[in-house]
């Protein structure tokens, strides 16, 4: 038997009549960029997340930057100021940052959740931080709501990466709505993915959120009356349209995402792995991803390999050793940081994988013996 990591073929084959329908009808329509299945995706979003507004954009990366183009354009921030963020996350939190000509002051995670703890907010406050960037990594929704706490009291903008956090709640409240601003992500491997590259911005903040419209389409509100120093990044009308139907089943995959991660927590009992955290809420986790860590990663994904399953390492390579950071950030001491980056590996998880090949592998991480 193959058991592929991420088969997205399958992932989007419940959704695909409906997607050619809604293709031919934006075809039909003859209108491409910010049009009504945009507006459409984006109050459906917004109503779902629970904030006023949603803005479509062009990547999750998009997303990111242009909040923080915006508070810089507002004095929120000013250049050279320094932003919170995770030392273990994907690249593309730091990479937002510095390219809007902001610093990342790398943090130390929690390392039963990966995510930020407010203990590691404070700390980065204290050293100067005049802004926060909270990633729900993996899924897992970080502890926003304390976090958002402290940089209210501190007067800090909190900006949150939900790109791998669609659906997560705290109590009540979804991800996305507890922050200044959050960015999303709809790349096609995300729990809500797109066949294509998207994102969205939500917020609660009016001004903020004229702002961002501007911001994403050259700066301009009104056609070639440029306001902002702004760039290209708008949702287009067929990716939106797809998103709106995944969207209505977001829920439903999200569940069938949470009983795979139970079974994987229940039922994987080898020693030589680590499992992930329990939240003790299990709202609080949409298993993006499944991760375990192993002193012999290597080996654990080489021995899968071979009964035929297939596993990735998100991420292999932590973002202050990479190449680009040379010189700016390979400073930082981060040992849980490069310990995470050095043993995770992630088994397969999505909402289209069989009961018997979830058995499949537990059965096979259970019977690794190591070197």
């Amino acid at each position: 038997m193959q058991i592929p990591f991420l088969d997205l073929k399958a992932v989007n084959a419940p959704y695909a009549d409906e997607m050619a329908s809604v293709s031919r009808r934006v075809i039909d329509r003859g209108w491409f960029i910010l049009g009504e299945e945009c507006e459409a995706f984006e109050a459906e979003f917004a109503a779902y997340i629970g904030v006023r507004h949603a803005v479509g954009v062009g990547t999750g990366l998009d997303a990111l930057a242009l909040v923080l183009r915006a508070w810089l354009s507002n004095g929120q921030l000013r250049p050279g100021d320094r932003i919170a963020v995770p030392a273990n996350t994907f690249i593309g939190s730091i990479l937002a940052i510095s390219e809007t000509g902001l610093i990342p002051l790398l943090v130390e995670p929690d390392l039963e959740s990966y995510n930020l703890s407010a203990e590691g907010v404070t700390w980065a406050l204290d050293q100067g931080a005049t802004g926060v960037m909270a990633v729900h990594l993996y899924g897992r929704a970080a502890p926003v709501d304390v976090i958002s706490d402290i940089c209210r009291a501190r007067g800090v903008p909190l900006l949150e990466d939900a790109a791998q956090g669609h659906g997560a709640r705290l109590g009540t409240r979804r991800v996305g709505s507890f922050g200044t601003a959050s960015g999303f992500s709809f790349y096609p491997g995300k729990n809500l993915g797109a066949l294509g590259d998207g994102g969205a911005i939500t917020t609660d903040d009016d001004d903020l959120a004229r702002c961002l419209r501007a911001l994403r389409n050259y700066g301009s509100e009104k056609k070639y009356f440029n306001e902002y120093i702004g760039i290209n990044s708008r949702l287009d009308e067929m990716q939106a349209a797809f998103l709106r139907v995944k969207l209505r089943g977001l829920e439903d995959d999200n569940a069938r995402r949470r009983m795979i991660a139970h079974r994987y927590l229940a039922e994987i009992s080898s020693d030589k792995v680590v499992l992930p955290g329990d939240s003790g809420d299990p709202e609080s986790h949409v298993w993006h991803l499944f991760i375990v860590r192993c002193a012999e990663r290597d080996a654990l994904a080489k021995s899968l390999a071979l009964r035929g399953i297939g596993t990735q390492v998100h991420y292999p390579i932590p973002p202050h050793q990479q190449p680009c950071y040379r010189g700016s950030l390979d400073h930082f001491s981060l040992p849980l940081t490069e310990q995470i980056h050095r043993e995770v590996l992630s088994l397969p998880l999505s909402p289209v994988m069989s009961d018997h090949e979830v058995s499949s592998v537990i059965a096979a991480v259970n019977s690794f013996q190591g070197l």
